[in-house]
């Protein structure tokens, strides 16, 4: 009897994933693998925080299949030699996948369709991960877009997202080896994916539960209070204003189209605008994959080409990890850095801001943030990190202009007016007033307890400001 693979990736989730219903409603038995692949071709290694999140999603996955009759088969290596001997294992005459949109990706999996075609097995792969795929997006010239408003209109211009699948009841029994027992799975444990000396993920367990369930505990606690006021609460770090969705959509144990039909049936007419902004987000999100698409050096190479002869500077050992650490003597850049330090993910108005403080104030080439950003953020993707640093660099496709820096002090004024988010992480400035809090060098009771300010806001700016001039000028 032949049997059916269902290869899993950025996917780890029942509900509304097209490859396991499709093998679910087959007559075959079923193998559903997670590969762990980091030696193929171009494929990034997972930074240290996404490893973590991975670790637990596996966990939860796992617990998951076997409730509805199933298992979840995990190997490592090279995802070709992988599915190939796991076909020859057992018997396989299809294998099931959803597609990815990575350059690195999309090569595997042709390399696999083509592989299977020669064998006689039937590969197919599914829609799951993206609302609008990228090669159905086009402008009136049928090129890619470069602007963000006329991609998101033209998605929004087109056909309704469709209805999301419930998972199956129950999933078919597990296919058994030619030898009439189950296939070897790796041990999770083996894999090393959580951090032993030192380990640094307490903050992360306090913060997050990955997996499925957590993804739509998230979801429902969104749509109960902060969706209503997501317009002004996205931008105010300290308070609960935004989905906090980011690393569950990252490893698929969410599908868009479940938020997006979330949102349909709570506002079935006359949403408030507040749910068109956060619709906006998720279709910021389809808009870097569709940038990563076309451009797959995204996380290497300027994608506005003449950021080429641009002047970064090195910066020093020390101010380099006075940013990672968060002591850069400016409260919401260290408040932010602490946040992702501790949590593994940090509020992206605070994300901009001490991005900015990177590229802009310490003229730091911001290859170097997006890497830090890739080994802490749990919801790390290769589209959104590097299109996002690449945004605020003013290199990317619809970017900030590179002159808009981001003032730390007037930026935390105005969206954390009573510090109540820099207290939070810097917790030797909680005994300063609302204004001091903002700009403690200015009181001489924090001159012993917090780092003066790396560089000079004024004089850091002129000088990015000249260096961006002396690009325009060639």
């Amino acid at each position: 009897m032949s049997s059916t693979i269902v290869w899993l990736r950025d996917d780890l989730r029942l509900d509304d994933n097209p490859a396991l219903s499709a093998a679910a409603a087959g007559p075959d038995r079923m193998t559903v693998v997670y590969i762990l692949d980091e030696v193929s071709p171009g494929i990034r290694p997972l930074g240290g925080a996404a490893k973590w999140w991975l670790h637990h999603s596996l966990a939860a996955l796992s617990a998951d299949l076997e409730s509805k009759g199933s298992r979840l088969l995990l190997r490592r290596g090279a995802a070709s030699a992988e599915l190939r001997g796991l076909s020859e294992e057992t018997d396989a005459g299809s294998i099931l996948w959803n597609r990815r949109y990575g350059l690195a990706e999309r090569t595997v999996d042709a390399g696999i369709k083509e592989w299977a075609a020669g064998q006689g097995i039937t590969a197919t792969s599914f829609q799951a991960n993206l609302l609008f795929e990228p090669w159905t997006v086009r402008t009136g010239t049928g090129g890619p877009y470069k602007v963000f408003t006329p991609f998101w209109r033209s998605c929004l211009a087109g056909a309704e997202p469709r209805m999301p699948a419930d998972a199956p009841q129950r999933l078919p029994q597990p296919a058994p080896a030619a030898s009439g027992s189950l296939p070897v799975s790796d041990s999770l444990d083996s894999w090393g994916l959580l951090p032993r000396r030192p380990d640094w993920s307490t903050g992360l367990a306090e913060t997050w539960t990955p997996g499925e369930r957590g993804a739509g505990l998230r979801l429902e606690d969104f749509l109960d209070g902060p969706v209503e006021e997501y317009g002004t609460g996205r931008d105010l770090p300290g308070v609960e204003g935004t989905s906090r969705l980011s690393p569950h959509l990252r490893f698929g144990e969410i599908s868009p189209f479940r938020v997006w039909q979330a949102l349909r049936q709570r506002y079935p007419r006359n949403a408030p605008a507040d749910v068109g902004t956060f619709r906006s987000e998720l279709g910021w999100r389809e808009f870097c994959w569709h940038l990563l698409y076309e451009n797959p050096g995204l996380a290497t190479d300027n994608y506005r080409r003449e950021f080429d002869r641009f002047a970064w500077q090195t910066p020093s050992d020390a101010e380099l990890t006075a940013w990672h650490q968060g002591r850069t003597g400016y409260p919401l850049v260290d408040a932010g850095m602490r946040q992702l330090w501790q949590t593994g993910w940090m509020h992206n108005r605070v994300r901009m801001a001490a991005a900015s403080f990177l590229v802009k104030n310490l003229l730091a080439d911001w290859r170097l943030g997006e890497a830090w950003f890739w080994d802490t953020l749990v919801d790390a993707d290769a589209a959104s990190n590097p299109a996002n640093w690449q945004w605020v660099a003013g290199s990317g496709a619809d970017a900030s202009p590179y002159f808009r820096i981001f003032n730390p002090v007037t930026q935390s004024k105005k969206f954390d007016s009573r510090g109540r988010y820099l207290r939070r992480f810097i917790p030797e400035l909680a005994d300063l007033d609302d204004k001091a809090v903002h700009e403690p060098w200015k009181d001489s009771t924090a001159a012993d307890a917090y780092p003066a300010p790396l560089v000079g806001l004024q004089e850091s700016r002129a000088r990015a400001l000249d260096a961006y001039q002396q690009l325009k000028e060639g």
